[in-house]
């Protein structure tokens, strides 16, 4: 056994990537977009310029003069994770660590010139030590990605659209900004949690803290099996206006339902992509310049295209048939919305029935 600060874990060799580029375990829809905003001409300065407007110097002053922050002297075992986290993903630079007390179980990571991330006592009471390590990898691969930027930007424009919330056009303009980073922001989430799993290297670990994250700390009354079949019954169940209502209850969220997210990183974990990346094969970051935008945008726009191919989601499937050339349009749309059976037809006078 070997001590890290307040608890012992096993010892074990964890696999090293060295010069890992982010794009290795980026989802491609996140990495489509921060290819394009990398490559995009004149960004940095524009950004460098914004970044007098937004309140970075004041997030630092308020989580320095109102957090802990971690070190050698507090909170130790997270500073040796937080180390380890970035000799594992090869971050030349220790992001500065923060713990803020907060009941609420939430970690993040801000800032434009340099990234810091903040755990919340709440989160650090409830995972344990592995559990930690795959959220502390997690945020660090929010670092090495660069989110730390776009979600600094985020949480400014969210603000700002509270302030002028009473001027409808510039709420309007301000909120349609917000929601395509949203969208982008649960993309990176999934990201981050595929460069977790490569820190904590411990796939269980990793769906445990996802699961407490949901339900508390009460693994004895829960399993990961079951808790990954909620995903599959989300996905699946339900018509079309059950898609719907999925769209509206995922607009105003920042994160991924939970429940997906452990899905989706199972499935990342199972692939033949996980699978390479640790046997040492992975791109790597001097060959960041090289990238092309279009072979970005296609891989992207090819995984949404199997995404619709392949989900269980009513809305997609019926996307899926219209894609493939489905007949009689007008009567699968009514039978999708109404919960009508595959077998009513449409002179029935009794009308449609509604799904179990």
């Amino acid at each position: 056994m070997t001590e890290t600060g307040f608890e012992k874990v096993p010892a074990r060799d964890r696999r090293r990537f060295p010069g890992i580029s982010s794009r290795a375990y980026e989802h491609p829809a996140d990495r489509s977009a921060l290819v394009a905003l990398r490559k995009l001409s004149g960004f940095d300065t524009v950004f460098k310029a914004l970044s007098g407007l937004l309140p970075e110097r004041s997030l630092r002053l308020m989580f320095l003069s109102e957090s802990v922050r971690v070190g050698e002297t507090q909170f130790p075992h997270l500073y040796a994770m937080l180390r380890d986290a970035c000799y594992i993903l090869d971050l030349e630079k220790v992001p500065q660590m923060y713990v803020q007390q907060d009941p609420k179980p939430n970690a993040m990571c801000i800032g434009l010139d340099e990234p810091i991330i903040v755990v919340t006592t709440g989160l650090v009471e409830l995972l344990d030590e592995e559990e930690m390590r795959a959220v502390v990898g997690h945020e660090v691969g929010h670092a090495l990605s660069g989110h730390a930027v776009y979600r600094t930007i985020l949480l400014f424009l969210t603000n700002l659209a509270l302030k002028i919330a009473w001027i409808p056009l510039g709420n309007v303009a301000i909120m349609t900004i917000v929601t395509a980073l949203r969208e982008w922001f649960r993309k990176s989430e999934l990201s981050a949690d595929r460069a977790g799993l490569l820190v904590g290297q411990d796939v269980q670990a990793s769906m445990r803290g996802l699961m407490k994250i949901a339900g508390g700390n009460h693994l004895h009354e829960m399993n990961v099996d079951a808790f990954l079949a909620q995903a599959e019954e989300y996905e699946s169940s339900g018509d079309l206006r059950d898609s719907v209502l999925k769209i509206l209850n995922l607009l105003p969220r920042t994160h991924p339902f939970t429940t997906v997210r452990a899905a989706e990183l199972k499935k990342w974990a199972e692939s033949r992509d996980h699978q390479r990346i640790m046997d040492g094969h992975y791109p790597r970051r001097d060959e960041d310049k090289d990238t092309s935008v279009t072979d970005s945008f296609r891989q992207s726009a090819a995984h949404y295209a199997d995404s619709v191919r392949t989900s269980k989601d009513p809305l997609f499937k019926f996307v899926g048939d219209l894609a493939g050339g489905a007949a009689d349009v007008g009567g699968k749309l009514r039978d999708k919305f109404t919960g009508a059976g595959a077998g009513t037809a449409p002179q029935d006078k009794a009308g449609p029935t509604e799904q179990g």
